[in-house]
């Protein structure tokens, strides 16, 4: 093998020009020793290659020269005169040029107040049309849940039942293990303030209605938001990932009737019994603070909670729970059939889906409060 060359290179300039000699062997063992070198090689001019001297050439060599000639006429894509005889360099040249794509340039962001509107006003359109996309997307699921809903026999029992399964009963554990900590945390707090005023027993009150009216449904959703909403989207997003749904409206099947519908069936059945749970669980955590620490005995506790508590802050409670479900098992579906044909795609969706569910969420409760403040309950 005859010995490696080293390559170069000279930018000679003219009134016609500016011609670009190389020489030496242009491989992928020696290409890295010109590489920095005409990086910074800006001519601004027409230019044209001279191969005449040019020794050894790989893709490499036509990849670095491609690179340079692009650099050095910027805006068309044809490729530079090339000048001289080279049984590789032309054919090389071309076939890497009509592959090689240049990255666009990263935008550079203005600064200033009016590009800081521009950006507020493209935020905002964003939300507004996550907004309209969602509320068409609520009225088609709520329009297809009605309609089989009218005709039972046609409903996927075999899915929902799969998906409250799934969701609600392999859910039960950790919702019950959070939210009787979360019981005790907050009879422990609650303990910790009323001692000052000698008033330990009204923690009994406190854990009644806070976990009746909002921790027990409340920390149901966050968990359901956390845990089956990602699974949700994750496996619709899958099945679109791999053209099954497209397979299946190709046999005449709804993607709304056999995904949508049984998920969102199985979501609003099963997250009242969870939030039962949940609440259960939370005054067990009470009961348990209440009898270590301060010295009431269960069955005053019990007791007093019956007296004390009304009935109908359980109720509130509960009534919340349906739209919690239904939001959550909404919106992951939605994200699941906005996935594309990518992982980063599927990932995004993900993410999404977990978010939107959490700030629905505490926005819906929100809103529950101010409705049953108003209301006097």
């Amino acid at each position: 093998m005859a010995d490696t060359v080293s390559p170069d290179f000279a930018l000679d300039q003219g009134d016609e020009g500016s011609v670009l000699r190389i020489s030496g062997d242009w491989t992928v063992a020696t290409v890295q020793e010109v590489d920095e070198a005409l990086r910074d090689l800006a001519p601004g001019r027409p230019l044209r290659l001279d191969v005449t001297n040019l020794g050894r050439f790989d893709t490499a060599g036509a990849f670095v020269l491609d690179r340079t000639l692009r650099a050095a006429m910027p805006g068309t894509e044809d490729t530079a005169e090339i000048i001289g005889d080279h049984v590789a360099a032309r054919s090389l040249i071309a076939q890497v040029h009509a592959v090689s794509t240049p990255a666009p340039p990263t935008p550079v962001r203005p600064g200033g107040l009016m590009a800081m509107l521009e950006r507020t006003g493209e935020g905002f359109l964003k939300i507004v049309t996550e907004a309209i996309a969602t509320l068409a997307f609520l009225g088609e699921t709520l329009v297809t849940c009605a309609r089989l809903l009218l005709r039972p026999w046609k409903l996927r029992w075999t899915s929902i039942v799969a998906v409250m399964e799934e969701a609600g009963l392999d859910a039960l554990p950790i919702i019950a293990f959070l939210s009787f900590f979360v019981g005790m945390v907050v009879a422990f707090i609650g303990a910790t303030t009323l001692s000052d005023f000698d008033l330990q027993i009204y923690t009994v009150e406190l854990i009644g209605y806070s976990e009746l009216r909002e921790f027990g449904v409340v920390l149901t959703g966050i968990v359901l938001a956390g845990r089956t909403n990602s699974s949700f989207t994750a496996q619709i997003g899958t099945m679109k990932m791999r053209q099954e749904i497209d397979a299946m409206q190709t046999l005449g099947l709804k993607p709304m009737e056999v995904l949508v519908a049984p998920r969102i069936i199985a979501m609003v059945i099963m997250t009242p019994v969870l939030a039962f749970v949940a609440t259960l669980a939370g005054i067990a955590g009470g009961i348990m603070v209440g009898w270590l620490s301060l010295d009431i005995n269960p069955g005053v506790f019990i007791e007093r909670l019956r007296t004390s508590v009304p009935l109908d802050q359980f109720w509130v409670g509960m009534s919340k729970a349906p739209v919690f479900g239904f939001v959550c098992a909404l919106i992951a579906c939605r994200q699941g059939l906005n996935v594309g044909g990518s992982v980063q795609s599927l990932g995004r969706a993900t993410t999404t889906s977990v978010v939107q569910a959490l700030f629905a969420i505490i926005v819906l409760d929100a809103m529950f409060a101010i409705f049953y403040m108003e209301m006097g309950i």
